[in-house]
């Protein structure tokens, strides 16, 4: 993972002290999250516009900025923080964050929404211009064309809202700063014309050695009140993250490595040719409202979305010997530590990702039935373009032999012999075709439904030909067409006010296809459509004191895998073999009580292959997946110091597997606290807020996640203790 170096900007350092001189600019006043989403009203991720979430038929979080900052959240991955249902899933520092909901992997490229258009999350996404992030549990397709099931992410977007004045700046200890500014303002008659400017520069030094780089970001939205009924958006993102990324422990022989012996701030990814991860991205979307007869509304919303990025790293795996074989240890280190170093290059990766939708909604009453309707039609396309990639052994400091590391870290080898090796072009096309209607049948009862049509179409062709096939299939060309519909329904009934028990069925849809290459008979032949579905039921409530859901759910996903020995020519099938089931329950709740605030987040999660026809599988609990998962989060308001809260928040996991085919190779659970104050201060027309916080109070030595990646076993320790501290100031 590598990139050009970007000198440290400073012009935002400065933006930030100007706006702080007029004591400055202070934290948005965004509301309190709950957990249950009923002081945050609708998600727009759920798809049913502005229905409260309270009354809504389905399992979401919203998190606010003010919840972001008090947690110390900067990046996607750090919202496992805050909910239970997610998960850590190769989450690696200087990387972009991969997550799980519900136990499943959320795909990148197909689980993550920017203001409700599909986005390509392969890549750092800043959060500084973001208002709220929002997740939807279960499976997506009420939502969402082709993705995993267990939740869609999506991040709203900060729009124009009034004159303000804000500018932050966060330090963390080991010398990482962040200077961020947010200016709005209004103009025109009637304030018909709305700006909104986001700047954001961060000096990375994480605990982490060898991890230091810098990210940026700049970001600008505008709106124009054309009329009473006509509302135009823009907005347009740029940013840009250069770090090394952290490459992971392992096993050593059949050992899983006590985490108290191992120092967490090694990072496995520095070698004296390593080189940093280059992510940078350029988004741009418009969005045009237009309020129609009889309450009805239309909505055009297009989206482009380029990403850029070199990828490169010292990527430790296994033990190799020159010929590239594998003697012993080839998913993991050998028992003394030692592993053989890669060398991995892919530099120019492009992305490119364009959206179009097209929306109805609005109510109409027919038999004596009120419905809430959407229907339109969402458009996306891909493109993605890359290089041939070096991913290659390491040589010896001698000039000859493997390049060989060890887990303190301290062995240094010479860059590999640049051996290149092909990568793949793909393209995607999809129409999908959506209906959603939410019906009131009567007082108590509502009745919801959505249906969901998706073409597809995709291709992929090697970058260079293949050498392990007859030559017209050198480039290993595949294209596939699949049209596939998923429905969802749901039965809602309010026994009292804000009180409700509802019961829903949906489905979920992902496609595979064969690998093109001569082991596969059935090389370069798409799957049948990989339809995965959800039971879920649940209850909530809502007060002015107390929130509280509990969910009970059951998904069944469908699982592709390799079968026959796979060693020689038309000896494997990738085919379909039984699925993956996940069954569980949630509970969360938020109480408010004078000064007291307390937030509980629990997981309980029972996940299993079934129906496999591979020996050994069955029954198998899958890898890097805790049967149990807890978030407690508190905070005090001291009266005699008005404005000033303390929190403390508690996250505790439960084991995981660490092995795809021995279950009893586990990591132990743990738990983790973190600390914090946050202090709003009224002075004059300025506010200021100040935070302050101790992530990982107690210093806890345990091992966070084991994903099992690329075919190998990764460890990944918790983060070490780490204080923050930040100052923002408004006006």
């Amino acid at each position: 993972m590598a990139h050009r170096s970007v000198h440290p900007t400073r012009s935002a350092l400065a933006l930030a002290a100007c706006a702080l001189l007029p004591l400055a600019a202070q934290a948005q006043g965004q509301t309190t999250v709950t957990v249950t989403g009923r002081s945050l009203g609708g998600a727009g991720v759920a798809g049913f516009g502005n229905v409260p979430l309270a009354s809504a038929p389905l399992q979401a979080s919203l998190f606010s900025g003010q919840q972001l900052g008090d947690a110390g959240v900067t990046s996607i991955g750090g919202l496992t923080r805050l909910d239970a249902s997610l998960g850590d899933a190769y989450n690696a520092e200087g990387y972009w964050s991969i997550l799980s909901a519900r136990g499943y992997t959320l795909d990148n490229r197909a689980n993550y929404r920017r203001d409700g258009l599909p986005i390509n999350a392969e890549t750092a996404i800043a959060l500084d211009n973001k208002e709220r992030l929002e997740l939807l549990k279960g499976t997506s397709g009420i939502q969402a064309g082709t993705s995993a099931p267990g939740g869609v992410v999506d991040l709203v977007v900060k729009r124009p809202n009034g004159t303000m004045r804000s500018a932050r700046i966060e330090a963390r200890e080991a010398g990482s700063l962040l200077a961020a500014v947010d200016l709005g303002q209004r103009f025109g008659v009637d304030g018909a014309f709305g700006l909104r400017l986001n700047a954001a520069h961060e000096r990375l030094r994480p605990q982490v050695r060898g991890t230091d780089g810098q990210r940026s970001l700049w970001a600008l939205a505008a709106d124009w009140q054309a009329g009473v009924d006509t509302l135009l958006q823009a907005e347009v993102e740029s940013s840009r993250q250069t770090q090394p990324s952290v490459a992971g422990f392992s096993m050593l022989g059949d050992a899983v490595p006590d985490a108290r012996a191992v120092d967490p701030r090694i990072n496995l990814n520095r070698q004296p040719w390593g080189q940093p991860v280059v992510m940078s991205g350029n988004t741009a979307s418009l969005r045009w409202q237009q309020r129609l007869a009889a309450g009805w509304q239309f909505t055009a919303h297009a989206m482009a979305q380029r990403l850029k990025s070199d990828d490169r790293t010292a990527f430790p795996y296994g033990v190799y010997d020159e010929s590239y074989d594998c003697p012993q240890w080839c998913d993991r280190y050998a028992p003394d530590g030692s592993f053989s170093y890669w060398q991995y290059v892919s530099d120019n990766e492009r992305r490119k990702s364009d959206a179009i939708e097209l929306a109805l909604k609005g109510s109409a009453i027919t038999a004596g039935i009120t419905h809430q309707l959407q229907v339109g039609v969402l458009g996306t396309r891909y493109r993605g373009r890359f290089q041939d990639q070096v991913f290659d052994l390491a040589i010896d400091p001698s000039g000859s032999g493997v390049g060989s590391g060890r887990i303190d870290g301290t062995l240094d080898t010479l860059p590999a012999a640049g051996y290149v090796d092909a990568n793949t072009n793909r393209d995607e096309r999809s129409t999908e075709w959506f209906v959603r209607d939410a019906m009131r049948l009567g007082e108590r009862w509502q009745l919801w439904a959505g249906l969901r049509h998706t073409r597809l179409q995709r291709d992929s062709v090697r970058t260079s030909p293949a050498d392990d096939g007859p030559a017209e299939d050198g480039l290993r060309v595949t294209r596939y067409d699949q049209r596939v519909t998923v429905p969802w329904l749901a039965l809602a009934h309010e026994f009292r006010p804000g009180t409700m028990v509802y019961a829903s069925w949906g489905q979920g849809l992902e496609t595979e296809v064969a690998p093109n290459r001569a082991r596969y008979s059935n090389r370069g032949q798409a799957l049948p459509a990989l339809k995965s579905r959800q039971f879920e039921l649940g209850l909530k409530h809502s007060s002015d004191t107390f929130d509280a859901a509990l969910t009970l759910f059951d998904i069944d996903r469908p699982q592709a895998a390799d079968i026959g020995t796979c060693g020689l020519a038309d000896s494997c099938l990738r085919a379909i073999d039984g699925s993956a089931r996940h069954r569980g329950a949630e509970a969360q709740a938020t109480l408010r009580d004078g000064a007291w605030q307390w937030r509980a987040s629990l997981m309980l999660l029972d996940a299993e292959r079934r129906g496999s026809a591979q020996a050994g599988v069955n029954g198998q609990r899958p890898v890097n997946v805790p049967e149990a998962t807890l978030r407690l989060g508190t905070e005090y308001r001291i009266g005699a110091v008005p404005g000033l809260a303390l929190q403390a928040n508690l996250a505790a996991e439960g084991n995981r597997v660490v092995l795809p085919y021995d279950p009893s190779v586990r990591i132990p659970g743990w738990a983790r606290l973190d600390l914090g104050a946050r202090w709003r201060q009224e002075w004059g027309a300025t506010t200021l807020v100040w935070r302050v916080g101790v992530d990982n109070a107690t210093d806890r030595r345990a091992w966070k996640e084991s994903p099992y990646q690329f075919g190998h076993v990764y460890l990944y320790p918790l983060a070490p203790r780490t204080w923050r501290a930040s100052v923002q100031a408004s006006y």
